[in-house]
């Protein structure tokens, strides 16, 4: 128990609503949505398409705006910013790991991670080292200088979870990360996505359809007709493999 009274929640959603017009007819796709979100958590929503996950994705990674609601991130009210504001927001606390990798095809691994860090203004060395040691940390040192096409889904996908890092974000927001890998890379990827949350001390929400996915994450918001139906807490069983990484640094 001492563990849950010092942590602090880094997202806090707050009777979240949103409401959609279609013709006559008003599609409630978030109806109602509660819910704490704390530092070092990594965290699935899932459900099936049309469940309003991506739409909750988006709120929470202030793409779109709710029809009502509060929601807190990092301590900042964001529902209440305008987009500039919101823009810099993002840059500044948030990192991104898409379904479709997203990478420059010119550009090698360590220009695609260090690219954020360009847009922050920090100077090119500072970047390319700090790209370089996440490179490491994502098991590709032997790949820095390769481009897109010359890695596997996988592989490409590692060098998105390092460009989320590089920027120290706050929160990592993933939206189905392995929905273009093979059943075995997207195990791989997602015990990566483990350890950098272990490691790092990340804050990672993840979105997916996928049951199995969902479970590597310690907490399982299942999301069903815009509400959340229930909240798995997945630490209890996996204390055992917890212990095992913990003692023998494994992943």
């Amino acid at each position: 128990m001492a563990m849950a009274d010092t942590r602090r929640p880094v997202i806090q959603v707050k009777d979240l609503y949103k409401v959609y017009r279609v013709g006559d007819t008003r599609v409630r796709a978030l109806n109602g949505v509660d819910f704490e979100i704390y530092k070092g958590e990594f965290c699935s929503i899932v459900g099936t398409s049309g469940s309003g996950k991506s739409t909750l994705l988006n709120m929470l990674a202030g793409l779109e705006k709710p029809t009502k609601g509060e929601i807190v991130i990092a301590g900042e009210h964001i529902e209440k910013k305008n987009e500039n504001q919101l823009v810099r927001f993002r840059r500044e606390h948030i990192g991104f790991i898409f379904q479709s990798f997203n990478l420059m095809a010119t550009m090698t691994a360590l220009e695609n991670v260090a690219l954020p860090l360009t847009f922050q203004g920090v100077q090119k060395e500072r970047r390319l080292k700090k790209a370089g040691e996440l490179l490491d940390l994502v098991g590709l040192k032997k790949y820095k200088k390769h481009r897109p096409t010359q890695m596997s889904g996988g592989q490409q996908q590692r060098v998105g979870v390092a460009r989320a890092l590089v920027v120290n974000p706050e929160i990592i927001f993933a939206d189905e990360p392995t929905g273009n890998l093979d059943s075995n890379t997207s195990e791989e990827v997602m015990r990566l996505m483990q350890k950098v949350v272990r490691e790092q001390n990340q804050t990672l929400v993840m979105v997916t359809h996928d049951n199995h996915l969902a479970s590597f994450a310690d907490r399982i918001f299942h999301i069903m007709d815009g509400k959340i139906v229930q909240i798995e807490d997945n630490r209890a069983h996996r204390s055992g493999d917890n212990r095992e990484m913990s003692d023998g640094g494994r992943i």
